[in-house]
């Protein structure tokens, strides 16, 4: 474990700081931000914690690992999922990244590969450098939720602003700390 926070000192000593940070200095960093926050305006409130992975590493003993990772036994018979808890636009990736680990031999059938395709029509294509291939996803996801699409070359003018701000309002934090 010293290890780890040796590798990872300047992430260790980010981690010190902000923990050990001072109302006043909280602040001034949302002052940079936001230049008409005003102290009586917040509030210090604790946010999720996150949980990193030491993993085993046969030439330093322990390496951190970010983020969140499947691991399973060889038999695929026990999974889980290791790290921060993911939100809902990693969710179904690593829900993917279980399914193609553990039930391999499945996953590659022609009757779950074309269920998947059903679900989830983008499987198995790469999107980026695949405008075509974007456009389609759009449209079909855009479809599926009712939404109002316009392809991107559809799209002529800017659209103007509906909405105007009340006169005489007085600017008002709406972020807690």
């Amino acid at each position: 474990m010293l290890n780890v926070g040796l590798d990872n000192f300047d992430l260790v000593k980010y981690l010190i700081s902000q923990v050990m940070q001072k109302d006043k200095d909280r602040l001034a960093a949302l002052c940079e931000y936001y230049p008409e926050a005003r102290k009586e305006d917040w509030r210090l409130w604790q946010a999720g914690q996150r949980v990193q992975i030491i993993k085993r590493d046969a030439k330093k003993g322990g390496v951190l690992r970010l983020g969140t990772e499947v691991v399973s036994d060889d038999e695929g018979t026990v999974a889980a999922l290791l790290g921060a808890s993911p939100g809902a636009s990693t969710a179904a990736p690593i829900m993917l990244q279980l399914m193609e680990k553990v039930f391999k031999d499945k996953v590659n059938s022609p009757e779950w590969q074309a269920k998947l395709k059903a679900i989830i029509p983008t499987y198995g294509i790469r999107l980026d450098g695949n405008p075509a291939e974007i456009e389609k996803a759009l449209a079909w996801t855009s479809e599926v939720l009712e939404l109002k699409y316009q392809p991107a070359g559809a799209v002529d003018e800017v659209p103007q602003a509906e909405l105007k701000p009340l006169s005489g309002g007085k600017p008002m934090a709406d972020i807690a700390l």
